[in-house]
């Protein structure tokens, strides 16, 4: 930056892609928000970020519609022994209509972000009331959780090319038992959810893609919408394999996932969408481990929905775009 008169400085910068994005300033080698922007939760900390509009894409827009609320909602782990905080989407009339029940989207966010994510960073909520007034999507009660649950005093978890399978999959696990023991439940007792697997989705980008596919497909009974965003998707089903190595091995569709596709007919019969997306400028390794995976998904007979947002790479305007084309093929 150029320091100008009466102590302030000024920088012009490449004009950046439409979307959201986060920054901060490195001042004298200590890293700082910008006190002019608000904060969001994003590279595992409170930081900076900005909007640039897109021309002419207003989906995420604030417009005079009907508009639904986000709540929050405090339940007590079995797992972790710990309060968490989940947000809650209900749709436009849910109050004003005490007797209808909603199906249920769990909608997961990456790493280094948490529940908050989506509504600050991904406006979910305008996309959602946009579509439902537009009758686009049906009305439905969206979650979204805090992606982490670690053990107390342990190291938060991250992902790394160097990390192996197996503790991606500790971790996994234990989310896996906060989702189903503790989260989906207290959910179903404290709002008007169709508590069936028919009504029921589960969502995610990045990590959140990957939780989601390690999670749902662990339980075909419960969830029969599954959409993965930008998730990168192990190919191999090697337990000592790194991360990264996973990302390039062959995807085995009869061994991945503990087997979740090795009887194709059966696996159509019981899931209503399986949704895979990625941004067209996204890291050629990332769209390579995902394309495959649905090239040779569609090549053993399992019906997979493929989208590819343009000219979008890693970042929210790619789950924005994802999500917009997602959920008016939900509950349908």
């Amino acid at each position: 930056m150029t320091r100008q008169g009466k102590g302030a400085w000024s920088v012009t910068i490449p004009a950046p892609v439409p979307g959201f994005h986060y920054y901060w300033f490195m001042l004298d080698g200590v890293r700082v928000n910008d006190p002019g922007s608000r904060t969001y939760f994003g590279y595992s900390q409170e930081t900076s970020g900005i909007e640039i509009p897109q021309p002419g894409a207003d989906f995420y827009a604030i417009r005079s519609v009907p508009h639904g609320q986000v709540r929050e909602h405090w339940y007590l782990s079995s797992v972790t022994g710990e309060w968490r905080r989940a947000l809650v989407y209900t749709p436009a009339g849910y109050d004003d209509h005490p007797t209808q029940r909603y199906p249920l989207l769990l909608l997961q966010h990456g790493m280094g972000e948490d529940e908050s994510g989506w509504t600050r960073q991904g406006k979910a909520q305008f996309i959602l009331d946009n579509l439902i007034a537009a009758h686009k999507a049906v009305p439905m009660i969206v979650v979204m959780d805090r992606g982490y649950a670690d053990p107390p005093g342990a190291a938060p978890f991250a992902l790394s090319d160097n990390l192996g399978l197996a503790a991606i999959r500790t971790a996994f696990t234990r989310f896996e038992a906060v989702v189903m023991e503790d989260l989906l439940p207290s959910i179903d007792r404290s709002y008007r959810t169709i508590p069936d697997q028919a009504h029921r989705a589960m969502a995610g980008l990045s990590m959140g893609g990957m939780q989601t596919l390690f999670i749902a497909l662990r339980h075909l009974d419960t969830f029969a919408y599954i959409a993965s965003l930008s998730g990168p998707v192990s190919g191999g089903s090697d337990a000592n394999q790194s991360f990264g190595a996973s990302l390039g091995a062959r995807f085995d569709v009869a061994r991945a996932y503990d087997g979740a596709f090795a009887d194709p007919a059966g696996f159509n019969a019981r899931v209503k969408l399986l949704w895979m997306g990625a941004g067209s400028a996204e890291s050629p390794r990332l769209r390579t481990s995902i394309e495959g995976a649905v090239e040779a998904l569609h090549a053993a007979g399992v019906q997979v929905v493929y989208y590819q947002s343009p000219g979008t790479a890693h970042e929210w305007q790619t789950w924005r775009n994802d999500l917009n084309d997602l959920a008016p093929r939900l509950f349908r």
